[in-house]
């Protein structure tokens, strides 16, 4: 049976800047901030199967108070090192999901957060963030990987990876996103990145402002909600403060 475990960087606040604000829900009021803002968490996830040690998207590359990358922390907090991990699987190269692909370590030096992974980056994607650039891609971060041996590009509207995690084009809150289910015959684990980004959008149908095909958006995420439900997937929700994991 799989595993799951949520990686929280934490909650925030993010505006029309693009910016990410840390939020403390014990003393922080919304209204204080700008006109607008979301409140998220960033919240990347391990999962571990029979064949991997999973981790689904990076998160911001914040650290903490002794200066350990907050996702190293969270990982040996789960009993797991960075070194075991064996995939990565991206849904899309913004700030907040790649932000920690590499870092730079105490020595200057600039190493990949998880040394024996092998990355999954979804081949449009990356062509359109590094063309793209600022605010929502920081080329600077994402390319020190690309020039590592530890790229796996993904490539066709969908395909499989290993022969038990689908992932597929879908294009709604960015134009190059893509979503993984993981199948192995026991267990169904859905990702779905900004496409499904928090349960109450999976529930509550409408349009959201900060995505690029807002209309597809919405469709994708009632088409997800309803196979989920059917089939018993288990949700991964990168942004829910309350629930990061639920079935439908």
């Amino acid at each position: 049976m799989a595993q799951v475990f949520p990686l929280s960087e934490g909650v925030f606040t993010i505006g029309h800047d693009k910016q990410f604000v840390p939020f403390d829900t014990a003393k922080d009021e919304l209204n204080e901030r700008p006109k607008g803002s979301l409140l998220v968490e960033v919240l990347p996830f391990l999962v571990i199967t029979k064949q991997d040690v999973i981790v689904f998207d990076t998160g911001l590359g914040f650290k903490n108070n002794n200066g350990e990358l907050q996702i190293h922390d969270n990982l040996r907090h789960n009993g797991y090192e960075p070194e075991q991990a064996t995939k990565v699987l991206l849904s899309h190269l913004h700030k907040d999901h790649a932000g920690c692909l590499t870092y730079e370590d105490n020595n200057g030096m600039i190493k990949t957060t998880f040394p024996n992974a092998q990355y999954y980056i979804y081949r449009p994607e990356a062509d359109y963030a590094l063309r793209t650039g600022y605010p929502s891609y920081h080329p600077d971060e994402i390319e020190p990987l690309l020039s590592t041996k530890q790229v796996h590009w993904l490539d066709g509207a969908e395909g499989m990876i290993d022969g038990y995690i689908k992932y597929m084009h879908t294009g709604g809150h960015s134009q190059q996103h893509i979503v993984y289910l993981i199948d192995d015959g026991n267990d169904k684990i859905f990702f779905g990145g900004d496409e499904a980004p928090q349960l109450k959008q999976m529930k509550i149908k409408y349009v959201a402002k900060y995505d690029y095909n807002g209309k597809l958006a919405m469709e994708l995420r009632e088409k997800f909600a309803a196979q989920g439900k059917e089939e018993g997937w288990q949700f991964l929700f990168y942004h829910d403060v309350h629930s990061p994991v639920a079935k439908l």
